[in-house]
């Protein structure tokens, strides 16, 4: 009879009917109170119930009967993980792997633990294990490209996904979240299939939501906020608690409806347990506060969110934190005027044959820049890349220290990087034949040397804006690179590193000589077209009307990666000027030391 029951039980379970499954489990039990299947099989039931506290004491009494079983204490594990016991379910699967757990649905588990715990670095690591054992496994593959994502390894996500064209394995709430991920990584046209597969599903809340967000974040509001009314009615809508809450703001925030804004954004708050939280939501409602001139609230709210993120960060990349703040390294180094004197530029790509380079301190109007450039036809931009980084580490490779000894590099060498710089180039962008790449990565103006050895030709946008002003922006973006959030945790360090940043460029610049432009943002939106033109002359390139609109070619383009993507959408104008003279009291402190950059460029009375 027990064996009959056990066999109905198991039937119920996989016919997903866990009541009757729970029943009949419950009834053998009565019957043979130390049946090891029956009590393996209510653990599974209950924890496909949800029942995560009641399945992990029927595992922890599996453990204690039979000790020496590995998946006992595998499935103790994946229950007080459902039960948030982070700490105690790793401890659990540390036994299980001694007893000779190391399949990759164990390693799949124990990567879920390390990304529900945020230990995204750790995360990565194991799920890696689990993809390399089951490479066919799409929802493996799909969590490991997360822990990338979130560790911000972003190189190695995009190898992941490359070649990954099934996705009918993963769920609508599963295809969701990889197509938010996929559009966080620029991977566009594999997330457009995505999300094509999504609009063809029917979508649970979770993935409404999910897709909402998508659509916000790709500029196609229309279709956002039809996915937000359809998720109103939907009774379900409850249980999204701070994220539709989060939605609903950022869809109010670019209606410009700022009031509405601040209230949800406010809701969320409330819902927020965990400081290290508070930073996704503070970081928004600051930018409402800003928009409605509550100025002073939304300073006090930027500063919460900077120690917020901190703390989120201290959980999350906790070496990155232990490291301390960013001592812009590598601005103590110089070239070398003996050592420039031996570069041989003989075989260099003439101007027309070098990439175009934008650089500056971040939130300086780099973003503007791109997408004019990006408009022309003989022009292609690849967003923001390390790929610049990628060719000093090239150079390294060949073993010349940097960047005093960049003559050493021969001609073989040098145009080998410039051939992996292309190649890297093309696995982010396709070429039409003629076309340039514009590679804008602002930061790019501390590899300065690595331009000048590498396309020495090279014409180079220096984009220019009031020190305040890029002070007070960085200060109010919600940035994602450790050594950047770090930075801009405080003004004073935010600063000193804008400081710094300058005082390596225009020291290098005097020994370099690049070719460059200095685009100065104010004049730039002040009289737009007169700029372009001056850009283009300087670029070489023949003159073309959709320069002219930088906004509509970003509204077609969808994806911008960089955080002014719904800034960069606005017919261009003159907004952001003078902007950190509502916080001139809160900026007072470091205004001495942007003093000299104040005055080199004349800002000194604006």
């Amino acid at each position: 009879m027990t064996e009959a029951l056990l066999q109905r039980a198991a039937l119920s379970f996989e016919a997903n009917q866990l009541a009757a499954a729970e029943a009949q489990c419950r009834q053998l039990l009565r019957l043979q109170p130390g049946h090891l299947h029956a009590l393996g099989l209510l653990g599974a039931i209950l924890h496909a119930q949800e029942r995560y506290p009641e399945a992990e004491a029927v595992f922890a009494d599996l453990t204690r009967r039979m000790p020496r079983e590995g998946a006992h204490w595998m499935n103790l594990g994946t229950a007080r993980r459902g039960a948030g016991k982070y700490e105690e379910a790793l401890h659990a699967y540390m036994r299980a792997a001694e007893l000779g757990c190391t399949d990759a649905d164990f390693y799949f588990n124990v990567g879920l633990t390390h990304l529900d715990r945020r230990d995204y670095e750790s995360a990565r690591v194991v799920l890696k294990k689990a993809l390399d054992l089951a490479p066919g496994d799409a929802l493996i593959r799909s969590e490991y490209i997360k822990a990338c994502y979130e560790s911000m390894q972003t190189e190695e996500a995009l190898a992941a996904v490359q070649g990954w064209t099934d996705f009918s394995q993963l769920s609508p709430h599963q295809l969701a979240d990889l197509g938010q991920r996929l559009t966080n990584l620029g991977d566009t046209a594999r997330a457009e299939r995505v999300i094509g597969q999504l609009a063809v599903s029917e979508l649970d809340v979770h993935a409404t939501l999910t897709l909402a967000q998508i659509m916000e974040r790709t500029n196609r509001l229309a279709e956002a906020q039809r996915l937000m009314e359809r998720l109103a009615s939907h009774p379900g809508a409850a249980s999204l608690g701070m994220e539709l809450l989060m939605t609903q703001g950022r869809i109010a925030q670019r209606a410009g409806d700022h009031e509405q804004a601040i209230q949800l954004f406010r809701r969320a708050l409330e819902g927020v347990t965990q400081f290290h939280d508070r930073h996704f939501a503070l970081f928004s409602l600051a930018r409402s506060l800003d928009a409605v001139k509550r100025y002073d609230e939304a300073f006090t709210a930027l500063t919460e969110a900077h120690a917020s993120q901190v703390a989120h960060l201290d959980l999350t990349a906790p070496t990155a934190v232990a490291r301390g703040t960013p001592t812009w390294e590598i601005t103590k180094w110089s070239c070398d005027p003996a050592d420039i004197a031996q570069w041989d530029t003989t075989d260099a790509p003439s101007l027309e044959e070098s990439p175009v380079f934008v650089v500056a301190f971040p939130r300086s109007g780099t973003t503007l820049l791109e997408q004019t450039l990006d408009a022309h036809p003989l022009l292609k931009s690849m967003d923001e890349q390390p790929i610049v980084q990628a060719a000093l580490d090239d150079m390294l490779a060949e073993g010349v220290s940097y960047p005093e000894q960049l003559g050493k590099l021969s001609s073989g060498q040098l145009q080998a990087i410039r051939a992996r710089y292309f190649e890297r180039a093309a696995t982010r962008i396709e070429f039409a034949a003629g076309q340039r790449v514009v590679d804008k990565n602002p930061l790019n103006m501390l590899r300065l040397p690595v331009i000048k050895r590498l396309f020495p030709n090279a014409p180079i946008l220096l984009a220019i804006r009031h020190p305040c002003d890029v002070v007070l922006s960085c200060f109010m973006q919600h940035f994602r690179a450790p050594h950047f959030v770090l930075l801009c945790s405080d003004l004073q360090t935010l600063a000193d590193g804008y400081r710094r940043s300058f005082d390596f460029w225009y020291q290098q610049s005097a020994l370099l000589s690049p070719n460059v432009l200095e685009v100065r943002y104010e004049n730039f939106v002040a009289d737009f077209e007169r700029g372009v033109r001056e850009i283009a002359e300087f670029l070489r390139l023949p003159w073309h009307d959709g320069m002219l609109a930088p906004a509509e070619h970003a509204r077609a383009k969808g994806y911008i990666s960089t955080p002014s993507y719904s800034q960069v959408v606005q017919p261009v104008n003159q907004k952001a000027v003078g902007r950190w003279r509502a916080y001139e009291r809160h900026l007072a402190p470091v205004i001495p030391q942007l003093r000299t950059y104040l005055q080199r460029w004349d800002y000194s009375d604006r």
